[in-house]
């Protein structure tokens, strides 16, 4: 009589490590709930970013707080002060659909219709995406291509850093245990324009690579550039690629030894999307088409 061989299927559960849950009422309350909690607690906005990771006991909070009531308080786009200020519980849903984005800040709009699915974009926020500074994450190459500042409260009182600070590298940012990052401040520029690119496996999907640019031409000439890279390691932006654009008119000759320097400066890894050096390849491809997008956008020749 044959032996029969049995098979046993391990299931691996996916559950957070125990933790206290507190409801902020007000900005005010979370703040206060984060200095009093200590460093063990987290701010839980949309949830798409953090609960994955407490699943996979990757984050281990002693204490989550939500801060879902304050989407009335910390949830819009205006203008103000020649500036477009989003509170940082702004749904990625509402990104989409904003009108004054679209029409100035096009690389927003860029970037959501290829951000994760409708079901995450109803949720998820730009706070919590900019706070988990994912390294393949897009809004965080967003803003610091469109020079965005981010502005951060504590009991103190609010502090405003641009993204160079405010960006720490992999997960890490300047938010202090008892801050908040309340709203991001993106400056608005005539005769600008701006574009974003990714290549991803399927849609909705981390990145491959991506690029973001921001250019404000004057004159026939390129006053100000910006260029931000995600999930091509090293720093967001490319200095060098955007001190070769400044001062330069706008070229195609211009444009691609501008992405030939972003593509040296960044520092992919090798994993199952994809080889360093094609990672690194595909950021070049990325970053001469979004500039020339955004040129194209400032110069009033594209939507």
């Amino acid at each position: 009589m044959p032996l029969r061989r049995r098979v046993v299927e391990r299931v691996t559960l996916q559950v957070p490590a125990p933790f206290d849950y507190e409801r902020a009422t007000s900005v005010e309350h979370a703040i206060a709930l984060l200095d009093e909690l200590g460093p063990g607690a987290r701010l839980l906005a949309g949830g798409h970013s953090l609960l994955p990771m407490m699943k996979l006991r990757l984050a281990v909070p002693d204490h989550v707080i939500d801060i879902d009531p304050l989407a009335d308080e910390l949830g819009y786009v205006r203008e103000q002060s020649g500036e477009v200020r989003i509170g940082a519980m702004t749904r990625h849903r509402d990104l989409l659909e904003c009108e004054l984005l679209a029409r100035r800040l096009a690389i927003f709009t860029d970037a959501e219709r290829v951000i994760a699915d409708p079901v995450v974009r109803s949720r998820g926020t730009i706070g919590g995406a900019l706070c988990q500074a994912d390294p393949s994450e897009d809004l965080s190459a967003v803003c610091a291509a469109v020079g965005a500042r981010m502005v951060i409260r504590s009991r103190a009182g609010d502090r405003v850093l641009g993204m160079r600070e405010f960006h720490r590298g992999p997960y890490t940012t300047a938010v202090e245990p008892a801050e908040m990052l309340v709203e991001v401040r993106v400056p608005l520029r005539d005769e600008s324009g701006s574009a974003y690119e990714k290549v991803d496996r399927r849609a909705g999907d981390w990145a491959v690579a991506a690029a973001g640019a921001s250019l404000e031409i004057r004159d026939g000439t390129i006053a100000r550039a910006g260029i931000a890279l995600a999930a091509a390691g090293g720093e967001i932006t490319s200095e060098e690629a955007q001190a070769a654009l400044t001062g330069e008119a706008p070229s195609e000759e211009l444009f691609a030894r501008a992405a030939a320097l972003a593509a040296e400066s960044c520092d992919p890894v090798s994993d199952q999307r994809g080889s360093a050096e094609y990672k690194r390849h595909v950021a070049g491809v990325l970053t001469e088409r979004v500039l020339r997008r955004a040129a194209a956008r400032a110069l009033g020749e594209a939507s």
